[in-house]
């Protein structure tokens, strides 16, 4: 059944370089979170900066998704910009967004949890 929900819930999305998902999904459990959703995804540039100093440009990044209480979302972001080093430049992105309606995660929902 879908309905409004009660429960201050958000999703954190995690843009890094491939191979970082991993860390990013630990981060976010050691602040609280149960766990994410790792997507391939590409990442796009200008042509000019395809490379730099001769290194080439790889495109190739990864995406996480994580549900969370309202609660832990600003530690979790907090854990994952450590581990990902997100406040250096072209290291990635993370940003949290507010939920109105979610479905398939029953567990969370229960107010016995």
């Amino acid at each position: 059944m879908i309905e409004k929900i009660d429960k201050k819930l958000k999703m954190l999305v995690t843009v890094v370089k491939k191979g970082l998902g991993s860390a990013v999904v630990e981060a976010s459990k050691d602040a609280g979170c149960e766990g994410g959703t790792i997507l391939p995804g590409c990442g796009t540039s200008n042509k000019d900066q395809s490379s730099f100093l001769g290194l080439s440009f790889n495109p190739e990044k990864e995406v996480i998704l994580s549900v969370l209480d309202e609660d832990i979302a600003y530690k979790a972001l907090r854990e994952i910009t450590k581990a990902a080093n997100l406040d250096e430049p072209g290291n990635g992105i993370a940003f949290i967004l507010n939920l109105q309606s979610v479905t398939g995660i029953a567990h969370l929902l229960d107010s016995n949890n």
